[in-house]
Protein backbone atom coordinates (compact mmCIF):
# COMPACT_ATOMS: atom_id res chain seq x y z
CA UNK A 1 0.00 0.00 0.00
CA UNK A 2 1.18 3.66 -1.03
CA UNK A 3 2.47 5.18 2.37
CA UNK A 4 -0.45 6.75 3.36
CA UNK A 5 -0.94 10.70 5.13
CA UNK A 6 -3.85 10.60 7.18
CA UNK A 7 -5.43 14.14 8.41
CA UNK A 8 -7.68 14.05 11.42
CA UNK A 9 -10.49 14.49 12.53
CA UNK A 10 -10.81 12.55 15.87
CA UNK A 11 -14.15 10.89 14.87
CA UNK A 12 -13.79 9.08 11.58
CA UNK A 13 -10.11 9.70 11.04
CA UNK A 14 -9.72 7.96 14.13
CA UNK A 15 -11.52 4.79 13.24
CA UNK A 16 -9.60 4.58 9.91
CA UNK A 17 -6.30 5.65 11.46
CA UNK A 18 -6.70 2.11 13.74
CA UNK A 19 -6.48 0.16 10.96
CA UNK A 20 -3.58 1.44 9.68
CA UNK A 21 -0.04 0.12 10.09
CA UNK A 22 3.69 1.45 11.56
CA UNK A 23 4.43 3.12 8.08
CA UNK A 24 1.40 5.65 7.94
CA UNK A 25 1.21 8.37 9.70
CA UNK A 26 -1.91 9.98 11.35
CA UNK A 27 -1.73 13.66 11.51
CA UNK A 28 -3.64 15.48 14.52
CA UNK A 29 -3.97 19.92 14.41
CA UNK A 30 -3.42 19.31 18.41
CA UNK A 31 -6.82 20.08 19.47
CA UNK A 32 -8.43 17.35 22.14
CA UNK A 33 -6.90 14.26 23.48
CA UNK A 34 -4.20 12.09 21.20
CA UNK A 35 -4.51 8.90 20.80
CA UNK A 36 -1.52 6.38 21.87
CA UNK A 37 -2.59 3.08 21.19
CA UNK A 38 -2.63 3.29 17.49
CA UNK A 39 -0.21 1.21 15.37
CA UNK A 40 0.23 3.86 13.14
CA UNK A 41 2.50 6.91 13.52
CA UNK A 42 0.96 9.71 14.87
CA UNK A 43 2.07 13.39 14.10
CA UNK A 44 0.59 16.74 16.01
CA UNK A 45 1.02 20.16 15.02
CA UNK A 46 0.81 21.94 11.56
CA UNK A 47 3.07 22.46 8.75
CA UNK A 48 3.52 26.00 7.53
CA UNK A 49 0.84 25.77 5.07
CA UNK A 50 0.32 23.88 1.87
CA UNK A 51 3.90 24.53 1.02
CA UNK A 52 4.99 23.38 4.29
CA UNK A 53 2.39 20.24 3.93
CA UNK A 54 4.08 19.78 0.38
CA UNK A 55 7.52 19.51 1.65
CA UNK A 56 6.71 17.15 4.51
CA UNK A 57 5.38 15.03 1.31
CA UNK A 58 8.26 14.97 -0.26
CA UNK A 59 10.05 14.28 2.66
CA UNK A 60 8.09 11.19 4.38
CA UNK A 61 7.63 10.10 0.43
CA UNK A 62 4.04 10.15 1.14
CA UNK A 63 2.21 8.30 -1.77
CA UNK A 64 -1.72 9.33 -0.69
CA UNK A 65 -2.79 12.31 1.24
CA UNK A 66 -6.63 11.60 3.03
CA UNK A 67 -8.30 14.22 4.01
CA UNK A 68 -10.78 13.53 6.92
CA UNK A 69 -10.85 16.58 8.95
CA UNK A 70 -14.22 18.61 10.18
CA UNK A 71 -15.61 19.67 7.38
CA UNK A 72 -15.57 23.34 8.80
CA UNK A 73 -11.53 22.69 8.68
CA UNK A 74 -11.48 24.63 5.00
CA UNK A 75 -8.47 25.77 5.04
CA UNK A 76 -6.70 22.62 5.95
CA UNK A 77 -8.70 21.15 3.29
CA UNK A 78 -7.48 23.50 0.95
CA UNK A 79 -3.88 23.26 1.84
CA UNK A 80 -3.95 19.60 1.31
CA UNK A 81 -5.66 19.51 -2.23
CA UNK A 82 -2.47 22.17 -2.82
CA UNK A 83 0.03 20.38 -1.71
CA UNK A 84 -1.17 17.01 -3.71
CA UNK A 85 -0.89 19.36 -6.57
CA UNK A 86 2.40 20.64 -5.86
CA UNK A 87 3.78 17.50 -5.21
CA UNK A 88 1.54 15.56 -7.79
CA UNK A 89 0.09 13.26 -5.35
CA UNK A 90 -2.97 11.87 -5.06
CA UNK A 91 -5.58 13.72 -2.68
CA UNK A 92 -8.80 11.47 -1.36
CA UNK A 93 -11.01 13.37 1.34
CA UNK A 94 -13.76 12.12 3.39
CA UNK A 95 -16.91 14.30 3.06
CA UNK A 96 -19.20 14.00 6.13
CA UNK A 97 -22.89 14.30 4.52
CA UNK A 98 -24.74 17.25 6.35
CA UNK A 99 -27.94 16.60 8.53
CA UNK A 100 -31.21 17.79 6.74
CA UNK A 101 -34.15 19.36 8.79
CA UNK A 102 -36.98 17.82 9.18
CA UNK A 103 -40.81 19.57 9.30
CA UNK A 104 -40.91 20.11 12.98
CA UNK A 105 -37.40 21.49 12.66
CA UNK A 106 -36.86 25.34 13.01
CA UNK A 107 -33.20 25.86 11.67
CA UNK A 108 -32.02 29.16 10.75
CA UNK A 109 -28.68 29.81 8.38
CA UNK A 110 -26.02 32.05 9.03
CA UNK A 111 -23.44 32.96 7.05
CA UNK A 112 -20.79 34.74 9.69
CA UNK A 113 -20.63 35.60 13.40
CA UNK A 114 -22.14 38.76 12.49
CA UNK A 115 -24.85 37.36 11.19
CA UNK A 116 -25.25 35.21 14.11
CA UNK A 117 -25.26 37.65 16.58
CA UNK A 118 -28.25 39.63 14.86
CA UNK A 119 -30.39 36.51 14.93
CA UNK A 120 -29.55 35.44 18.58
CA UNK A 121 -30.87 39.22 19.44
CA UNK A 122 -34.00 37.80 20.69
CA UNK A 123 -33.20 35.06 22.92
CA UNK A 124 -32.28 34.87 26.36
CA UNK A 125 -30.48 31.82 26.86
CA UNK A 126 -28.30 30.30 24.24
CA UNK A 127 -26.27 27.18 23.94
CA UNK A 128 -23.45 27.24 21.84
CA UNK A 129 -21.53 24.19 20.72
CA UNK A 130 -19.43 25.79 18.22
CA UNK A 131 -16.38 24.75 19.87
CA UNK A 132 -13.38 27.56 21.27
CA UNK A 133 -14.94 30.25 18.87
CA UNK A 134 -17.53 32.65 20.84
CA UNK A 135 -14.74 32.72 23.63
CA UNK A 136 -13.50 35.51 21.62
CA UNK A 137 -16.84 37.41 22.02
CA UNK A 138 -17.40 36.79 26.18
CA UNK A 139 -16.94 40.44 26.29
CA UNK A 140 -19.55 41.07 23.32
CA UNK A 141 -22.66 39.67 25.41
CA UNK A 142 -25.84 41.51 25.69
CA UNK A 143 -26.92 42.69 29.89
CA UNK A 144 -30.39 40.17 28.53
CA UNK A 145 -28.49 36.93 28.04
CA UNK A 146 -26.66 34.43 29.81
CA UNK A 147 -24.81 31.85 27.21
CA UNK A 148 -23.67 28.88 28.40
CA UNK A 149 -20.66 27.52 25.56
CA UNK A 150 -19.70 23.43 25.66
CA UNK A 151 -16.44 23.07 24.40
CA UNK A 152 -13.77 20.13 24.03
CA UNK A 153 -11.96 21.64 27.13
CA UNK A 154 -13.44 23.94 30.02
CA UNK A 155 -11.92 27.35 29.52
CA UNK A 156 -12.83 30.69 31.71
CA UNK A 157 -16.20 32.70 31.26
CA UNK A 158 -17.75 35.31 32.95
CA UNK A 159 -20.34 36.29 34.97
CA UNK A 160 -22.91 35.97 31.75
CA UNK A 161 -21.58 32.65 30.40
CA UNK A 162 -20.40 29.11 31.47
CA UNK A 163 -17.95 27.15 29.61
CA UNK A 164 -18.56 22.92 29.71
CA UNK A 165 -16.14 21.12 28.78
CA UNK A 166 -17.59 17.97 27.51
CA UNK A 167 -16.59 15.41 24.47
CA UNK A 168 -19.30 13.49 22.22
CA UNK A 169 -21.05 10.85 22.10
CA UNK A 170 -23.70 12.85 23.53
CA UNK A 171 -27.21 10.72 24.53
CA UNK A 172 -30.51 12.01 24.26
CA UNK A 173 -31.24 12.00 27.79
CA UNK A 174 -27.97 13.46 28.86
CA UNK A 175 -28.92 16.52 26.39
CA UNK A 176 -32.55 16.81 27.52
CA UNK A 177 -31.13 17.56 30.91
CA UNK A 178 -28.59 19.83 29.87
CA UNK A 179 -31.85 21.92 28.14
CA UNK A 180 -33.81 21.44 30.91
CA UNK A 181 -31.60 22.71 33.63
CA UNK A 182 -30.16 25.50 31.66
CA UNK A 183 -33.59 27.10 30.65
CA UNK A 184 -32.14 27.08 26.37
CA UNK A 185 -34.36 28.55 24.22
CA UNK A 186 -31.87 28.92 20.98
CA UNK A 187 -29.13 26.51 20.02
CA UNK A 188 -26.01 27.51 17.76
CA UNK A 189 -24.37 24.45 16.25
CA UNK A 190 -22.51 23.83 13.10
CA UNK A 191 -23.81 21.00 10.38
CA UNK A 192 -21.06 19.15 11.26
CA UNK A 193 -23.05 15.82 10.51
CA UNK A 194 -21.79 13.69 13.10
CA UNK A 195 -24.03 11.33 14.96
CA UNK A 196 -21.68 11.66 18.58
CA UNK A 197 -23.61 15.06 18.66
CA UNK A 198 -27.14 15.03 16.57
CA UNK A 199 -29.04 14.30 20.24
CA UNK A 200 -28.66 18.05 20.89
CA UNK A 201 -31.07 18.60 17.56
CA UNK A 202 -33.51 15.67 18.70
CA UNK A 203 -34.27 18.01 22.02
CA UNK A 204 -34.39 21.09 19.71
CA UNK A 205 -37.18 19.48 17.87
CA UNK A 206 -38.79 18.14 20.86
CA UNK A 207 -38.65 21.71 22.74
CA UNK A 208 -39.45 23.42 19.43
CA UNK A 209 -36.46 25.77 20.31
CA UNK A 210 -34.64 27.07 17.11
CA UNK A 211 -31.20 26.37 15.42
CA UNK A 212 -28.88 29.17 14.00
CA UNK A 213 -27.01 26.95 12.07
CA UNK A 214 -23.78 28.19 10.89
CA UNK A 215 -23.38 27.84 7.12
CA UNK A 216 -21.02 25.09 5.95
CA UNK A 217 -18.13 26.47 3.86
CA UNK A 218 -17.95 25.06 0.51
CA UNK A 219 -14.37 22.87 0.13
CA UNK A 220 -12.41 22.85 -2.82
CA UNK A 221 -12.21 19.92 -5.33
CA UNK A 222 -9.39 16.87 -4.59
CA UNK A 223 -8.94 13.53 -6.70
CA UNK A 224 -11.64 11.65 -5.38
CA UNK A 225 -14.42 11.92 -2.38
CA UNK A 226 -15.49 9.51 -0.40
CA UNK A 227 -18.80 9.30 1.70
CA UNK A 228 -18.33 7.09 4.84
CA UNK A 229 -15.66 5.20 6.34
CA UNK A 230 -16.77 2.41 4.59
CA UNK A 231 -15.64 4.04 1.24
CA UNK A 232 -12.56 4.97 2.33
CA UNK A 233 -11.60 1.17 4.05
CA UNK A 234 -12.70 -0.32 0.27
CA UNK A 235 -11.12 2.39 -1.36
CA UNK A 236 -7.49 1.64 0.44
CA UNK A 237 -8.02 -1.93 0.04
CA UNK A 238 -8.51 -1.53 -3.65
CA UNK A 239 -4.86 0.53 -3.59
CA UNK A 240 -3.08 -2.06 -0.99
Amino acid sequence: MKRILLLGGVTEALIIARTLGPQHIYSLAGVGRVPNDLQCQVRVGGYGGAEGLAQFVRDEEIGLILDATHPYAAQISQNAATAAKLTGVPCWALRRPAWQAGPNDDWREVADWAELIAALAPFKRPLFTLGREPLAHLHEIPEHQFWTLRALDVYPGNARCEVIGARGPFDLEGERELFERRNIDVLISKNSGSTATEPKLEVARERAVPVLVLQRPVLVGVDRELWSVGEVLTGLQDIS
